[in-house]
């Protein structure tokens, strides 16, 4: 039988893990994978659209059919589709630009 103290002690890690998942990404338009250190960010064009992820602001600009702008922690980048750009301690990558929505991947970068 396994005592009440191994437990918590089993269970402490699991709970923590579920915590940082759930508040790495704070917005409804977000699939995040903690442990590989990156989110998945849908933002619909024509409205006000940002999110909290890993811990930086990701705000929407604007977006051409060839390139998405954004703010990340304040700076503004501009990322080609299928490129990838620098903001910071993340890496930005678009993923795919429609008429109604842009997705991108901001990941932790290896020098952050």
């Amino acid at each position: 039988m396994i005592s009440s103290k191994t437990r918590l002690l089993l269970a402490t890690p699991l709970l923590a893990l579920a915590l940082a998942t759930t508040s790495a990404c704070s917005s409804e338009n977000t699939d995040c994978n903690v442990v590989e250190g990156k989110c998945t960010v849908t933002f619909d064009r024509g409205v006000n659209a940002k999110a909290e992820v890993l811990g930086v602001n990701a705000e929407f600009v604007s977006a051409t059919d060839t390139s998405v702008t954004l703010k990340i922690g304040g700076q503004q980048i501009t990322v080609p589709l299928d490129g990838e750009q620098s903001s910071g301690d993340f890496d930005v990558r678009v993923q795919s630009i429609t008429q109604e929505q842009v997705v991108i991947e901001i990941a932790a970068n290896a020098g952050g």
